[in-house]
């Protein structure tokens, strides 16, 4: 009598066709990444562009690790937002501050990690390891922001989404005085209406600056509360509206999904939404529904780079009945970014941009309603 095939040996064959001169990147995702990590970045690209990019769904990205010098702002960042693949955006400011660089026209050079830095140091050139520029290309960034946050429409507290929106206008004019197009993150979001937030605004040269401009009687200041209440307000209108205006057609119940760029503060920032919603303000909530992460964190050292989304679980940070829809990849995100980003652009029609950016109130006005009837306040 022949053995009972295992339950276990269900998964498809492993038999892939060989890579040839025509293989396109669809292709090589899908045929040819078929175990361990590349599996995980194969899950990844298909949860994207199968479950994440549909319309009900509104799409969170963190972003962590240089990756703006590195240039990814520009050749797979700015394409996301434009083909509305991304709906609303946490970054360290390092990130945003380096973004600027190219929407005001200063260069960063591919460079040689193993270059003494005491050489370089002598040369006035900085490196972020392989890459380097003129310790100028700092000065006049810093020139920049604090000519721009002297304006009137700076004189005020508010949150980083909407400083990020101002300076985006800003950035954006640039390019368009130097001929430039498409360059900066920041320049896009402007123009897409893509919130932007900073979890620790002094934590990068753009704080720095704000807070030297501070010394001479400045009034800009960033509200923390602002940019924790808005982001909830983002993912409770995503989950009870599904992206939409309220009452305004039939579709789906909303969705909300993490994209995960490394760990760290933007990480966490994105993920406690859920048990701002839950915990704090004592709102009927169960989670985020989809979960993605492209990190090189471990999860046994505790910290919340490498944490699990079944360990999210347990803050309330991801829906329990959702697990299915989580994948870790654990491979640089300069090597997955890209690869995401070409499979995505291939493989889904863009999406209309939802523009969250200028819907801020709607969404606040929904969250205070509800907040309004819980039994925490």
């Amino acid at each position: 009598m022949p053995k009972k095939k295992s339950k276990f040996l269900q998964g498809s064959r492993i038999d892939p066709a060989p890579i040839t001169k025509r293989t396109t990147i669809t292709q090589l995702v899908d045929e040819s990444f078929l175990a361990y990590n590349g599996a995980r970045l194969r899950e990844a690209c298909q949860l994207f562009t199968q479950k994440m990019l549909e319309p009900q769904v509104t799409v969170g990205l963190s972003i962590t690790g240089a990756l703006t010098p590195a240039g990814l702002g520009t050749s797979a960042l700015i394409p996301l937002i434009k083909a509305g693949f991304i709906d609303w955006i946490i970054s360290t400011g390092a990130n945003l501050y380096h973004d600027t660089h190219f929407g005001i026209g200063l260069a960063m050079h591919q460079g040689n990690a193993q270059i003494s830095d005491i050489v370089l140091r002598a040369e006035e050139v900085v490196r972020i390891y392989d890459i380097f520029f003129d310790y100028s290309v700092l000065l006049d960034t810093d020139a920049f922001f604090r000519k721009m946050i002297t304006g009137k429409e700076f004189q005020k507290t508010m949150s980083t989404a909407e400083f990020h929106y101002l300076a985006g206008r800003y950035v954006h004019e640039r390019e368009i005085k130097l001929g430039l197009k498409d360059k900066s993150l920041l320049g896009v979001a402007y123009e897409y209406a893509v919130p932007i937030y900073t979890s620790s605004p002094g934590d990068s040269s753009i704080g720095m600056n704000v807070a030297a401009k501070a010394l001479q009687g400045n009034k800009l200041a960033f509200d923390p509360s602002l940019d924790v209440n808005e982001t909830a307000a983002i993912v409770l209108s995503a989950k009870r509206n599904g992206g939409k205006k309220a009452g305004r057609g039939k579709h789906k119940k909303g969705e909300s999904a993490v994209f995960i760029l490394g760990g760290g503060s933007p990480k966490n920032f994105l993920l406690q939404t859920e048990p701002q919603i839950q915990e704090v303000l004592g709102i009927d909530e169960r989670g985020h529904d989809y979960f993605l992460q492209v990190t090189d964190a471990r999860p046994d050292t505790g910290g919340l780079s490498g944490a699990t989304p079944g360990e999210a679980v347990s803050w309330g940070k991801v829906d329990p009945d959702r697990l299915p829809d989580a994948v870790v990849c654990y491979v640089d995100s300069t090597v997955a970014l890209p690869i995401i980003t070409a499979y995505a652009l291939a493989t889904h029609d863009a999406r209309e941009p939802r523009r969250l950016y200028e819907r801020r109130q709607e969404f606040m006005d929904l969250l205070l309603s509800e907040y309004k009837k819980s039994k925490r306040r």
